[in-house]
């Protein structure tokens, strides 16, 4: 069965070819001027997405894809008992993949039983009351080239040849023949028009699901390659050029459909060397950046060095881009081997420096068996993985100035300062793997009480706007 949306086919078409063809101050705008309510608040040099009540709010999750489930079988490998384990776990984000080949198998039909099997994932989130961010994915573009991701009618090649290189796939966003099909995806007008009215389709059909928390645009972006240029040069040049004029052509997309959920762009890989991105500004709203945070030895089977400068390098090259445009962090994927022999300071020391630069992340990914997922075989939380079962404050009453989880004392801290616009307790989720003997509560500051609630910490804080308190979660 095919669908086209809730929108009127001609409706899309046209605003999709509107969007693909005319200058950006031509294009058509939303009927209606987006929601400006407080969504975000801006505390301790970082952005946070804010609930109704003026909550800073954070996120711990996980990925979910199955890219080897096709047509019929699309999403066979995910289950409702995953976001039903994840949500126990204390885990509040879910990142979905979903494939534009198996969305739009032929031009201009949208297969329902796909979208349908889409919101049947986000009813399950919702039950769990885990948010979702849908990802438009692709590895090496697409199924032209072996893998998943831009339909094969979408892919213009020139009649290059691709050599697939098995044991380093990654290299084979190198060949010619991939560098060109994404550059005609960027250059071409009507391949511009079908990705916009592709992400026009998935927002009509989906923007109003209460567990939707947004868009991720497309997964790791990569370009083609100037003659002379080398990684960085041709990363920054399509980063303040196309890259940039893709994400606001896709926003104002979606905007004419959907409102209210969030965009997420990322930068290209090259952020993962310690680059910072050249990207410009995001012309929208509820714009987030969601980088992806890979160690890159570590990708190629080397074991994780502690006394490394990848983690700083990051963090020096993450930082500037989304604090000048008060963007919320949400790292959208990030992962190791949990069998090397350094892989617990691996996450212990990953998961401090995203609570130092970040609102949140999603490993990848959950799933059962070898590589990175987080459960083996048999279900069980692999060893080293336990340690991203941590506390974190899903939403806070005011300003999170600082926070940071020490796995070797089982200690959580937390400063924040009261805010008059901001509403209700503040949420931390503890656990039960973390304390499975109890947890005590300390908290400093003007006056404030706590209660324990199951896997949740409540603190209501009483007095005037702009004190700060101190919160400690320890072992009992």
């Amino acid at each position: 069965m095919r669908l086209t949306s809730r929108v009127a086919p001609a409706a899309l078409a046209v605003a999709a070819l509107l969007l693909g063809v005319l200058p950006a101050q031509a294009q058509a705008r939303p009927d209606r001027t987006p929601d400006r309510s407080p969504d975000r608040v801006t505390a301790g040099g970082r952005t946070f997405i804010a609930d109704g009540q003026g909550r800073a709010l954070q996120w711990r999750g996980f990925n979910l894809a199955d890219k080897n489930s096709r047509g019929a079988k699309a999403f066979a490998d995910i289950h409702e008992y995953d976001l039903k384990d994840m949500a126990a776990r204390g885990f509040n984000l879910a990142r979905l993949a979903f494939f534009w080949d198996d969305l739009e198998p032929t031009p201009g039909h949208y297969d329902r039983g796909y979208l349908t099997k889409m919101r049947r994932i986000l009813d399950w989130a919702d039950r769990y009351h885990i948010k979702v961010i849908l990802d438009a994915h692709q590895d090496v573009y697409g199924p032209h080239f072996g893998s998943r991701g831009i339909p094969d009618w979408a892919t213009r090649d020139e009649g290059l040849p691709f050599w697939p290189i098995p044991d380093d796939w990654f290299s084979e966003y190198f060949e010619p023949s991939v560098q060109t099909a994404f550059d005609h995806l960027y250059k071409d007008a009507d391949l511009r028009a079908a990705h916009a009215r592709m992400w026009m389709t998935v927002a009509a059909a989906l923007g109003r699901h209460p567990a939707l928390l947004g868009y991720d645009l497309m997964n790791e972006p990569f370009a083609k390659f100037l003659e002379g240029e080398d990684l960085p040069a041709a990363a920054a040049r399509f980063e303040a050029t196309e890259l940039t004029e893709l994400w606001n052509r896709l926003a104002r997309a979606i905007r004419l459909v959907d409102h209210r959920s969030w965009v997420f762009v990322e930068p290209t890989v090259i952020v993962g060397v310690g680059v910072p991105t050249r990207m410009g500004r995001i012309d929208d709203p509820h714009a987030g950046y969601a980088p992806h945070f890979y160690e890159t030895a570590m990708e190629t089977g080397a074991d994780y060095d502690p006394g490394g400068t990848f983690i700083p390098a990051y963090e020096a090259a993450i930082s500037d881009y989304p604090t000048r445009h008060r963007m919320p962090v949400i790292v959208g994927e990030w992962g190791g081997n949990p069998y090397v022999p350094h892989a617990s300071q691996f996450v212990t020391d990953m998961t401090a420096s995203q609570d130092r630069f970040s609102s949140g992340w999603t490993w990848w990914q959950w799933c059962r068996g070898g590589g990175y997922c987080f459960l083996d075989q048999a279900g069980a939380v692999k060893p080293n993985a336990r340690l991203l079962v941590q506390p974190y404050a899903r939403a806070v009453a005011g300003d999170p100035l600082a926070f940071a989880y020490d796995p070797a004392t089982r200690t959580y801290t937390l400063t924040f300062r009261t805010r008059d616009n901001a509403a209700g307790p503040t949420r931390i989720t503890v656990p039960r793997d973390t304390y499975p003997g109890g947890y005590r509560v300390a908290i400093q500051g003007g006056k404030a009480h706590w209660d324990g609630n199951g896997q949740t910490v409540s603190v209501s804080t009483h007095g005037r706007a702009g004190a700060t308190y101190r919160l400690t979660i320890s072992p009992r």
